[in-house]
C-alpha cells in the first residue's frame, strides 16, 4: 500500500521505470497534503487568545471543519491506493487472451472496464479535493494569522491535486467511445477547474492581504 511506506520509498518508487504510482496516486497525495494543512491551521488556533474572542457558533464552525479535514487526510490517501489498485486492473485486462472471439470479446469488454474505473478514481479525486476549498475558506478567514500562509500552500496544492487529477481523467477518457458520457465528464472536468482557480485566488487574496 503506498499510505503505508516512508517519504523516500514512496519519491523513490515514484521516480522508478514503474508506471505506478503515477500522475493520479501524486493528485490524491496533494489533496491529502492540502487537508493536512487545513487541520494545521486549526489545531494552531484552536485554544489562541484569538479562538477564545469568537463566538460560540464560530468555535463550532472551526470544530466540525477540522474534523473534517482529518477525515478528508486519510480518505484522500486511501484514494492514492485505489489509483494505482485501478491502473494495475487495466494493465491486467490488456494481457487477457485473444486466441477466440469469446476471447476478444472478454478483453475488449475488461479493457473498457479497466478505463471507466481508471478515470473514476482520478475524477472522484478532482470532486472531492474541490470540496476542501470550502474548509480552507473558514482556515484563512478565522485561522490564527501566524498560520495564513499554510492556508495559501493549501489551496496551491488543492488545486494542482483537482487540475492533476483532471488530466488522468482526460487521457483515460480518450479510449472510451460513449461520446455522450465523454462530454458529460469533460464538462465537469472543466467547471472543476475553472471554478477551482477562482476559489484559489480568492483565498490566496486572503491570504496575501493578511501577510
Amino acid at each position: 500500500m503506498l499510505d503505508q511506506k516512508t517519504v523516500r520509498e514512496f519519491i523513490n518508487e515514484l521516480g522508478s521505470n514503474s508506471p505506478v504510482p503515477g500522475g493520479g496516486s501524486v493528485a490524491a497525495l496533494a489533496a491529502s497534503l492540502a487537508s493536512g494543512l487545513g487541520s494545521m491551521v486549526f489545531n494552531l488556533t484552536i485554544g489562541k487568545k484569538v479562538y477564545n474572542e469568537y463566538r460560540d457558533e464560530e468555535k463550532i464552525l472551526i470544530s466540525k471543519t477540522l474534523d473534517a479535514c482529518l477525515k478528508y487526510q486519510s480518505k484522500f490517501l486511501e484514494l492514492m491506493n485505489k489509483d494505482k489498485e485501478a491502473f494495475l486492473i487495466l494493465m491486467s485486462a490488456f494481457k487477457l487472451p485473444k486466441e477466440s472471439d469469446d476471447d476478444k470479446k472478454v478483453r475488449s469488454a475488461k479493457i473498457k472496464e479497466g478505463y471507466l474505473g481508471a478515470l473514476e478514481v482520478p475524477l472522484i479525486v478532482a470532486e472531492e479535493a474541490y470540496k476542501i476549498y470550502e474548509y480552507v475558506m473558514v482556515a484563512a478567514k478565522l485561522g490564527n494569522k501566524n498560520a495564513i500562509s499554510d492556508a495559501g500552500v493549501s489551496v496551491l496544492m488543492l488545486q494542482a491535486s483537482i487540475e492533476s487529477a483532471i488530466l488522468n481523467v482526460k487521457i483515460n477518457l480518450s479510449s472510451i467511445k460513449d461520446e455522450i458520457y465523454k462530454e458529460k465528464v469533460k464538462k465537469r472536468c472543466y467547471e472543476l477547474v475553472e471554478n477551482g482557480r477562482i476559489k484559489r485566488d480568492e483565498i490566496l487574496t486572503i491570504v496575501d492581504e493578511s501577510l
